[in-house]
């Protein structure tokens, strides 16, 4: 983003003897994982009373210092303070016992057990040293009803829709009665309605003098919601305020900067149609559609970026382009010719490969070698009769490591000996062997050092000016913006926005990210 940078606001501070006094900090917080620091040197106030709003892009450390205030991870240098006294957490046990509550964006919850044995797991009431399992359900009936949902507490959870889990896991940091109270992304699954519910909640949990930190990528949802507002980027607070006076392109220039990464030139040349898309569907558990009647296009050479928040759709319409959901409808053609019903080893067979989000889960074996891995989607290449050409198979697993300039120094070692960056390079070269058309890449940079993306985002871009279609999905605002050529925008199912991947502004696309949902909540709101 041009324009000028946003100021770097001290963010230590005397604690308060008014309405807001400061109930924790961290001083000089610093967490270091193997190949990266994912916190470097923050100072942070944590206020009572008041919702802190901690804000920033997927990798920019919210999660890791939520955790470390949680007990689940330690620091590695700096210290915690609470109530201006030294604190040292061995285990999220102790933070609460200390009065630290969180609610993590991934449900911790079983879906086997009952609503009530979800809520009070680890903090059973019990008589006569026996579960009081009548005393657990009225406390449930009690907490439901407070959170003014109708669910009834001897439902097996896994029988809930998502967004009533979630409720189930607010409900279940309620009951630990905590002095602060962490919500990493509690509204991604909610309606709008029950969004209004919590935002009740936190104004009555802000009265009674709970400190909250509040974590969305929802900009005006935090606007509105938040007293205090600290934004990191790569690790480092880059802006901590009161929220008066805040405004999203305040937000936007904090969470980004003025600098650019370094991406690689934009296509030069771009040719005709190779994919296209029209009302692509895919219906949603409990209701609704996940992808709701997308339809698109991407032509020869193109690197066609989409971006959206949490819950977007974005990566179940990668899916549905593979074949992965069989009830998904719409209409798709590959080189002008319908690319068939749905089935993940057609899709492929017509020029489809899929760059999935999770490389270590979906993309890779970790105990099999490189080359393995490398040839695993084309061994039918290296088969002469009923025996695999070994030496064949070598030395195309070779070559993709020299045209990707992968940094192995053997083959045969194993993937999992591999950094993050050269792992994803293996996962793009087992998809090119199947020699596709159009490459579906979801979060391609994620988990990877910046050198790392450098290279992904420069193979991506060669891979392009050798006219491979590319449609890239991401959650980080400068690499959509700097990688793509062309970028559409999605959320709650639908496509929002397009752009010029040259001229995009970025508080444009972020706009156009919560567009739909803000309008849906407004309309159920008023219907309600």
């Amino acid at each position: 983003m041009t324009g000028t940078s946003v100021p770097r606001e001290s963010t230590t501070r005397e604690p308060m003897t008014g309405a807001h006094p400061i109930g924790l900090s961290i001083r000089n917080g610093v967490k270091v994982y193997p190949g990266t620091r994912a916190l470097k040197g923050v100072d942070f106030d944590l206020r009572m009373g008041a919702v802190n709003v901690l804000v920033g892009e997927n990798g920019a450390g919210k999660s890791t210092l939520m955790k470390v205030i949680a007990g689940v991870e330690p620091l590695t240098e700096g210290e915690i303070l609470m109530d201006g006294a030294p604190v040292r957490f061995a285990d999220k046990e102790a933070a609460e016992q200390a009065g630290i509550g969180i609610v993590f964006q991934e449900l911790s919850l079983f879906p086997d057990l009952s609503v009530t044995e979800n809520i009070f797991c680890g903090r059973e009431i019990t008589r006569f040293g026996r579960i009081d399992r009548a005393a657990q359900r009225r406390a449930t009936a009690e907490l439901l009803a407070r959170l003014e949902q109708r669910i009834d507490p001897d439902a097996p959870l896994g029988s809930l829709r998502i967004g009533q889990q979630q409720i189930v896991e607010i409900a279940k940091a309620l009951n630990e009665k905590a002095r602060i109270l962490i919500l990493d992304e509690p509204t991604s699954a909610l309606s709008g309605a029950e969004v209004e519910v919590l935002f009740r909640l936190i104004d009555d949990l802000r009265r009674q003098g709970v400190g909250i930190v509040y974590i969305s990528h929802r900009l005006e949802e935090l606007i509105r919601v938040g007293d205090y507002i600290t934004v990191l980027r790569d690790g480092v607070i880059t802006g901590s305020r009161p929220m008066e006076g805040v405004t999203i392109p305040w937000i936007v220039e904090a969470m980004i900067g003025d600098a650019s990464k370094d991406f690689p030139p934009r296509a030069t040349r771009i040719g005709e149609d190779v994919f296209r898309a029209e009302n692509i569907t895919l219906p949603r558990e409990g209701g609704g559609f996940a992808v709701d009647h997308v339809s698109l296009s991407v032509r020869r050479g193109e690197i066609l970026g989409i971006y959206g928040l949490m819950g977007a759709g974005r990566s179940e319409f990668l899916e549905c382009v593979l074949g992965l959901h069989p009830y998904a409808g719409g209409e798709m053609w590959l080189d002008g010719a319908p690319i068939g019903a749905p089935s993940v080893a057609g899709r492929i067979a017509r020029g489809v490969a899929l760059i999935p989000e999770d490389r270590k889960r979906d993309g890779l074996v970790q105990i099999m070698a490189i080359r393995e891995n490398i040839t695993l989607s084309a061994l039918r290449r290296f088969t002469r009769a009923f025996h695999l050409d070994l030496g064949a198979e070598a030395e195309g697993a070779r070559d993709f490591v020299r045209r990707l300039g992968i940094k192995i120094a053997n083959i045969e070692h194993p993937v999992s000996s591999l950094s993050g960056g050269n792992q994803q390079k293996v996962v793009i070269s087992k998809a090119l062997m199947t020699r596709p058309k159009v490459l579906l890449m979801d979060e391609p940079s994620r988990g990877i050092d910046i050198g790392a993306k450098a290279e992904v985002f420069r193979t991506m871009r060669q891979l392009a000016e050798d006219g491979l279609a590319i449609i890239f999905v991401s959650s980080d605002l400068e690499e959509v913006a700097g990688v793509s050529d062309r970028i559409l925008v999605m959320a709650q199912g639908r496509i929002t926005g397009e752009f010029d991947g040259a001229t995009a502004h970025p508080a444009e696309i972020v706009a156009a990210a919560q567009s739909k949902a803000r309008d849906t909540r407004t309309e159920e709101k008023v219907s309600a």
